[in-house]
């Protein structure tokens, strides 16, 4: 069983947690993910490692309450346990040898470029971070990604904040002014990580992006993950979930990625109806 140590809700649909998992915390790092199942009748689900503590023996964790496991999830408070976390699985990100980078997260994606901007900023590399967001209201990690670069842009869809604009909008006045940036992270929605990779093919600018949305078992028994970079099979969860973005056939994977969404949604609203019946007794 793996603690709870402490529980934050970043927003009205994020929850960050802390775990106490000191041999996952042990080996970890940036890019790499976990497998919980939250009791023994609960499904298995990938979670990008968001941070790591390896002397309090501590592993963070970011997720957004979309289907019936994160759900569950979020009912457990500071005090209760995780049946099952195991990790860190997937290859790490290769991040060594790059002196100016962007790294680009799209809503909860960033939660998962965070980790990928500390380990470029301890690496001594210069680091601007542009996050994006719809509103306001839903910023999470502020402080924290200020501190993982060098310069923080915060965009929003409706210009909450006083930033109205894609992160795309942002990286290419970035490059346009001068930023000679050798390497680009992006992570977030499949949509914003094509249109990232458009735009940084136009400047032969090196482009890593994360497959970790699409994984299901963590495995690579399920196929479920299954993407086609450079014209080959790659698995995202054993041969990621780094890719480079330039090779990823995104238009498969967009398509393929909604092929359960009814069945996710349906399971969501049963579990929901399971939840106020709970309540109302």
């Amino acid at each position: 069983m793996f603690q709870i140590v402490q529980k934050k809700r970043l927003n009205d649909s994020m929850t960050q947690m802390r775990v106490q998992a000191p041999y996952v915390a042990k080996k970890a790092q940036a890019g790499q993910f976990i497998i919980l199942r939250v009791n023994e009748y609960g499904e298995r689900i990938p979670l990008t490692i968001a941070d790591y503590d390896r002397e309090a023996g501590t592993v963070d964790i970011i997720f957004q309450k979309v289907g019936k496991t994160t759900l569950l999830l979020d009912t457990l408070e500071e005090g209760d346990s995780i049946l099952d976390f195991i990790g860190p699985l997937g290859k790490a990100s290769e991040l060594e040898g790059y002196h100016y980078a962007a790294v680009i997260g799209g809503g909860a994606g960033c939660a998962i470029a965070y980790p990928q901007a500390k380990a470029l900023h301890a690496l001594g590399a210069k680091v601007d971070m542009i996050a994006g967001f719809r509103s306001q209201d839903i910023i999470i990690l502020e402080d924290e990604m200020k501190a993982a670069s060098d310069q923080l842009y915060l965009m929003t869809d409706d210009g909450s904040n006083g930033h109205k604009g894609f992160v795309t909008d942002a990286l290419k006045q970035n490059i346009e002014a001068g930023a000679k940036y050798d390497l680009v992270v992006a992570i977030g929605p499949l949509p914003m990580m094509k249109a990232v990779c458009n735009l940084t093919k136009e400047y032969g600018i090196k482009t890593i992006i994360s497959m970790n949305s699409i994984m299901i078992d963590g495995t690579g028994m399920c196929g479920g993950c299954r993407v086609t970079v450079g014209g080959e099979t790659k698995f995202a969860c054993v041969d990621g979930p780094d890719f480079d973005g330039h090779l990823v056939d995104f238009d498969e994977v967009m398509k393929r990625a909604k092929t359960y969404a009814e069945l996710e949604r349906e399971s969501t609203r049963e579990f929901n109806c399971r939840l106020m019946q709970q309540a109302e007794q």
